[in-house]
C-alpha cells in the first residue's frame, strides 16, 4: 500500500462515521416532528431540528415515504439495539424487559401516520414488517427469557405473544385521547410476574 492509499484509507473512515451521525440526527429529528406533528410534518421544520438545509433531507429522502419508511427502520433499530443494553445496565431482567416493552409501546403510539404508509398494499410492507419481526422478537425472548430465569416472571412466553398484545392494546391510541394504552400495556406486564414469595428460578 503506497501513501496515497494510506492516506485515502486514514479519511474515509472518519467521513463515512460522520455520514451516519449526520444521517442519525437527521432521522432522530425526523422522528421527534412526527411524534409532534404527524408524517405531514414541514420539511422546514425536520431540517431545523437536523440543523441541515432542505435540500440535504431531498437529497438522502426523494419522497416523503422514503423518509417515514426510513424513520420507521431507524425507530427498530433503536429498539432493538435497547434490548441488550438494558439487560446490562438494569438493575434486574425484569426492570429490564418492563423498559424496554415501555420503548416498544411508545414505538407503536407515536408512530403518527406510519400505519397508512404501512399497509399490506404498499409494495415495501412485507419487508419492512419481516424485518421488524426478525429484529425485535428475538429481543423480547431474550428479556422474556432472562426474566424468567432470574425467577421473576413465570415461564413459557414467546416474544411474539407479547408483542401482539401489547401491540392490540395500542390499537386506537392516537384516536381516544380517553385511551391510555401505556397503562394498560403496564397492567399486562405485572401480570407477567410471579406471585410474591414464588422467587425461585424457573424450571426449564
Amino acid at each position: 500500500m503506497n501513501a496515497s492509499d494510506q492516506g485515502t484509507g486514514s479519511t474515509s473512515g472518519p467521513k463515512r462515521k460522520d455520514a451516519r451521525r449526520n444521517q442519525r440526527t437527521l432521522l432522530d429529528a425526523a422522528a421527534a416532528a412526527f411524534v409532534d406533528a404527524g408524517v405531514e410534518a414541514p420539511v422546514r421544520d425536520i431540517a431545523a431540528r437536523a440543523g441541515v438545509g432542505m435540500g440535504t433531507i431531498y437529497r438522502h429522502f426523494p419522497t416523503r415515504a422514503d423518509l417515514i419508511i426510513a424513520v420507521y427502520r431507524h425507530q427498530v433499530d433503536a429498539c432493538a439495539e435497547a434490548g441488550p443494553a438494558l439487560l446490562e445496565s438494569s438493575p434486574t431482567p425484569y426492570a429490564a424487559l418492563e423498559e424496554w416493552i415501555g420503548l416498544f409501546t411508545d414505538f407503536l403510539v407515536t408512530k403518527h401516520g406510519l400505519a397508512a404508509v404501512l399497509q399490506p398494499d404498499n409494495p415495501q410492507f412485507e419487508t419492512l414488517h419481516a424485518s421488524f419481526l426478525d429484529r425485535l422478537v428475538p429481543v423480547c425472548d431474550q428479556l422474556l427469557d432472562a426474566a424468567a430465569d432470574h425467577g421473576e416472571i413465570r415461564p413459557g412466553y414467546a416474544g411474539i405473544e407479547l408483542m401482539r398484545g401489547v401491540g392490540n392494546l395500542c390499537i386506537g391510541a392516537g384516536t381516544d385521547p380517553r385511551y391510555d394504552a401505556r397503562r394498560m400495556v403496564a397492567l399486562l406486564i405485572a401480570g407477567l410476574r410471579r406471585p410474591a414469595g414464588n422467587g425461585a428460578p424457573a424450571d426449564r
